[in-house]
């Protein structure tokens, strides 16, 4: 409501800023918030980012201070109530069924021409309806205005900007989503929106319910006087000795000779923490070779479905695609079109009977029975519930695998992918008849968190689409005659092939035309040797969520916990991420190290130029980082940085998570990813290792052209250690970026 103050003051006219200064305010602000990915393609993201300038003790400090104050001044929470209602209205994705009219024509010029009929902030006062009208029309003209109603001097424009959005982190982690990494449709969106447009927002509203807002500039000084993160920090430091203790002990003793002669077959995984246990069992199962690479196996695309039109970059969002790649039916294309209709009917159909007004109380009287008998199934027997439920689709929708297709993709194009991705992995010898490059993705029931189980390094999605694109280039002569010339000799009795690791059912599936026969033999032996490791791999997972399962069961129950819609945790994702190890695989492969370390493949002598390390440690270490970050702060305040308990949370928009109805929008990973109960977590909060098998020579000149490494090994976001090969120890780096040796 409008004080007496607002009545009496006049509406000062527009006085021009000085623009470079207050876009400066402005852009500062907008440096403190990091983005925050929608439901569709969830990913890691360090909610700190913004502080990562800072050494992280004292951006720990600043955080709390910002983001961790659970009691807000009640002026505030006025103004993010009223803002949290037309942020839900004007972000909808297709949940509401009455949508909020204006939105083509933009945020601010939307909301704007709607507040005058919002009782809340005119009620029992006529006067903001006239302050509305007289607003300029362009967002940086009315920023300067409101400031100057609030009274906000230029020296204190940053800091109150910057509180005016980390008052309200999950919603403007949104915004800076949208603004600086949305995807291609995301870009493009047809309700656009501005980082400046949305300080305009916070600031009207902000005038309207709260001219003493200023007072908000001594709460958070006395808020980052009173907070006091030395005990975390502690904790923190406690955790990274012991781990980094305990894992250079183990690495310190098992330096074993190559490989030199080809095995079985060869299979590439993902450096996701889930793939080092599978790695583990299926390689105890034979001669099998395994490697470690990003996900997205080198190749960023855009895949498009040919029929639907959907598309999304598959590629890490560090990245841009490079082309765009069709993903067509591999039978009829006219079945997969019709299923897909009838799909897309049967859920609008059901989606406008079940939210029109009218319509829900005959739904129940039509369906309540079924509904209940459903609900009962699902409930009582997951399993049954979803066998009965693939019948029903097969009816609707018969199932066509979907592929790939490399056409669009220039020759020197694939050349390019094939060959750096090889180098990258360190595998341009020595090839195996047989090569897998194995991408994994998730599959869940009722869980809105679904995609943040799938492939960072791919977006957030499933990682069998790049696997097949770079099986497809490698197995094309023409590009094997081009890496030829690069001293890279495939055989021509070698033979790639695409897979997909499900993490949630340890279930490998195998994506492939017609193989020569020579391999078929060996195929099916690969098949059988598979699920002997998902199961070997099932009975150390189930343990580590359900210790009273036994080994017999073990299988049977994770495929349950997939299916059960009732299952807060159908798998414990990469918690307990704490290291990533560059090296080769020999350096690890007679250790276990527990589900905990990113495994991206690496040899040093063949990265003569240091521009393979300088990748690994550029895009895959930086994402690995992204994701310790997230977990490690959604275990240490889940409801800051968190995303609440899952038994109470509500999807709001289809884009996000909010606990209750009106709360911020919730943009970190929900309790049950992090904690065993309650009380007890499971994610034991550290930050990332990194340990690199390589020189410690190329690791400083490395450093020394990457300003991201200078800040993350500067300021303690990340430890790195280096097994110098050419003097046999082990080194760790120092905050002044000089080495120490490390006595085993």
């Amino acid at each position: 409501m409008l004080t007496t103050t607002l009545k009496q003051e006049p509406t000062l006219a527009f006085q021009p800023a000085s623009q470079p200064t207050l876009e400066q305010a402005i852009r500062k602000s907008w440096s403190k918030i990091a983005p925050f990915w929608p439901l569709k393609n969830l990913l890691a993201v360090n909610p700190l980012a913004g502080f990562e300038d800072l050494h992280f003790e004292e951006g720990l400090q600043q955080g709390a201070a910002y983001f961790q104050q659970p009691e807000l001044p009640v002026g505030m929470q006025l103004v993010n109530r009223a803002s949290i209602k037309w942020l839900q209205a004007y972000f909808d994705e297709g949940q509401a069924t009455i949508r909020m009219p204006h939105r083509t024509q933009g945020f601010l010029k939307s909301t704007l021409s709607l507040f005058r009929f919002d009782q809340q902030l005119h009620q029992n006062n006529p006067q903001p309806i006239e302050w509305l009208r007289q607003l300029p029309q362009k967002p940086i003209a009315l920023i300067d205005e409101a400031l100057s109603f609030l009274t906000i001097n230029r020296e204190e424009q940053e800091e109150f900007l910057t509180l005016l959005l980390t008052t309200l982190p999950g919603w403007a982690a949104h915004i800076q989503y949208r603004t600086n990494w949305a995807d291609k449709q995301d870009a493009h969106h047809p309700h656009p929106v501005s980082q400046i447009e949305y300080l305009a927002f916070r600031l009207v509203l902000t005038c309207l319910l709260w001219p003493e807002a200023k007072d908000i500039l001594r709460w958070h000084a006395n808020a980052l006087q009173k907070t006091d993160t030395t005990d975390f920090y502690g904790s923190i430091l406690q955790n990274e000795t012991a781990y980094q203790q305990s894992l250079l002990k183990q690495l310190g003793i098992n330096r074993l000779p190559q490989q030199k002669i080809p095995p079985r077959a060869q299979l590439v995984f993902c450096i996701d923490v889930r793939s080092e246990p599978f790695r583990r069992a299926l390689e105890a199962q034979g001669d099998y070779e395994t490697y470690g690479f990003a996900g997205f196996f080198g190749v960023p695309v855009s895949v498009e479905n040919s029929v639907t039109a959907e598309s999304y970059a598959s590629c890490p969002v560090l990245l841009k695609p490079v082309c765009s790649v069709e993903e067509k039916p591999v039978g009829s294309t006219s079945a997969y079109r019709k299923g897909q209709e009838n799909i897309r009917g049967i859920k609008k159909l059901y989606q406008s009977v079940k939210y029109t007004f009218t319509t829900p109380f005959s739904l129940v009287e039509a369906l309540g029975l079924a509904s209940g008998l459903w609900m009962g199934l699902r409930t009582f027997s997951p399993k049954g519930a979803a066998s009965l439920q693939s019948s029903v689709q097969q009816l609707l929708a018969p199932q066509v695998a979907v592929r790939p297709v490399i056409d669009s993709i220039p020759l020197e194009q694939q050349v390019q992918f094939a060959g750096g991705a090889l180098k990258l992995m360190g595998l341009t010898e020595n090839f195996a008849p047989l090569v897998v490059f194995c991408g994994h993705g998730s599959e869940t029931v009722n869980n809105a968190y679904a995609s943040a189980l799938d492939c960072g390094a791919c977006g957030g999605r499933h990682g069998a689409p790049n696997a097949q694109i770079l099986a497809d280039i490698l197995n094309n002569p023409s590009v094997r005659e081009e890496l030829q010339k690069q001293a890279i000799a495939i055989p021509a009795d070698t033979h790639f092939i695409a897979a997909e690791h499900i993490t949630t059912t340890d279930e490998v599936r195998l994506y492939h035309e017609q193989l020569p026969d020579t391999l078929a033999e060996q195929l099916l032996e690969l098949q059988n040797d598979l699920e002997k490791a998902g199961k070997l791999n099932s009975r150390w997972r189930i343990a580590e969520m359900d210790p009273t399962t036994t080994g017999e069961q073990a299988s049977n129950q994770t495929a349950l916990r997939a299916k059960d819609w009732a299952q807060v945790r159908p798998e414990w994702g990469l918690a307990r991420n704490a290291a990533f190890i560059a090296g080769p695989r020999w350096l690890t492969k007679a250790i276990n190290l527990d589900g905990r370390s990113f495994l991206h493949s690496y040899e040093w002598e063949k990265d003569t130029d240091g521009s393979s390390l300088t990748t690994i440690l550029t895009a895959p270490m930086v994402v690995a980082q992204w994701i310790n970050a997230q977990y490690l702060f959604s275990t240490m305040d889940n409801v800051a940085f968190g995303g609440g308990s899952k038994i109470t949370k509500n999807i709001t928009g289809k884009i996000g998570i909010m606990q209750g109805n009106a709360s911020d929008l919730m943009h970190g990973l929900p309790l049950q990813s992090v904690y065993k109960s309650d009380t007890e977590p499971y994610h034991q909060p550290m930050r990332l290792t990194t340990i690199v098998y390589a020189p410690t020579s190329r690791i400083d000149r490395i450093i020394r052209e990457q300003p991201i490494l200078q800040k993350l090994f500067g300021n303690a976001w990340v430890h790195l250690i280096c097994y110098d090969p050419q003097n046999e120890a082990y080194y760790h780096l120092n905050e002044d970026l000089t080495w120490t040796s490390i006595v085993l």
